[in-house]
């Protein structure tokens, strides 16, 4: 079994089996602060997830969909967030910082105080 904890690794927030990881549903899920640090969570659902202030550095995020998400103050360094969809997310204070990115959608997204050093586009 896999768990995500927050980032000071006190509080359990999810358990799951590693091998669901891909295509993972966590539509609306709770992950405030969670610490996904190299996760695999390609083609994720994460449509209105609560992620605020989640580390998410070098996770392989391609074709998430981040919809309606809070994903404000999320360390996105080094993630490979190709593909994915942010339409309508909240990106305030989001560190992206080498993020490998090609978004799919990011239409009504709020994206204001991203934090930003270098992206790598394709």
């Amino acid at each position: 079994m896999l768990v995500i904890y927050d980032k000071k690794g006190f509080n359990r927030l999810l358990t799951l089996n590693p091998d669901e990881l891909k295509k993972l549903d966590l539509s609306g899920a709770c992950l405030k602060d969670a610490n996904l640090v190299q996760y695999n969570l390609s083609g994720a659902n994460l449509r209105d997830a609560n992620l605020q202030g989640a580390d998410m550095r070098l996770t392989n995020l391609s074709d998430a969909d981040f919809s309606g998400a809070n994903l404000m103050d999320t360390d996105l360094t080094g993630a490979i967030i190709t593909g994915a969809q942010f339409s309508g997310a909240q990106l305030e204070g989001a560190r992206l910082d080498m993020a490998a990115i090609k978004i799919a959608r990011a239409g009504g997204a709020n994206v204001s105080g991203i934090k930003m050093d270098a992206l790598l586009t394709e």
